[in-house]
């Protein structure tokens, strides 16, 4: 493998990979030029085809099956390959975190319904619902001070 670089401030930026077949390596470069590319926005994935997705689309970002997805306004889930961690660290500050697994748009938060059981559930503006925890529940009041 060969590894060239040419610094010139005159250019446009362009990266180029050459490679004799997709792999982990190139699904990685391919990301990491993607997300500092293309600041407030994240890369996702709907079946085979790869999308910018702009943090304001997304009204809710929650793990199911190991797996991160990104639910936008018309309820769709498009994949992420990131870890919530990971998208934290780069969401603005008007997403908040509603439980170990989710991560919610607080502009897209229609309502917090009570459960039967006790329980806090958030619904957002396109029908998605999840619970919020205690432990966030008590951090979102005091954000608001309610």
């Amino acid at each position: 493998m060969k590894f060239k670089m040419i610094i010139d401030p005159t250019k446009e930026e362009e990266v180029l990979v050459t490679a004799h077949a997709r792999s982990e390596l190139t699904d990685r470069i391919e990301s990491l030029v993607m997300q500092n590319t293309a600041v407030g926005m994240v890369i996702a994935y709907a079946e085979d085809d790869m999308l910018m997705l702009p943090f304001d689309q997304i009204q809710c970002i929650a793990v199911s099956d190991d797996k991160t997805y990104a639910i936008n306004h018309s309820g769709r889930r498009l994949r992420l390959k990131m870890r919530l961690h990971e998208l934290e660290k780069l969401l603005p500050e008007n997403f908040i975190r509603i439980n170990k697994s989710a991560i919610a748009n607080e502009s897209c938060i229609e309502r917090f319904t009570p459960s039967f059981s006790g329980a806090i559930d958030v619904v957002f503006k396109c029908g998605y619902t999840d619970y919020v925890s205690r432990r966030c529940f008590a951090d979102i009041k005091r954000r608001y001070n309610l």
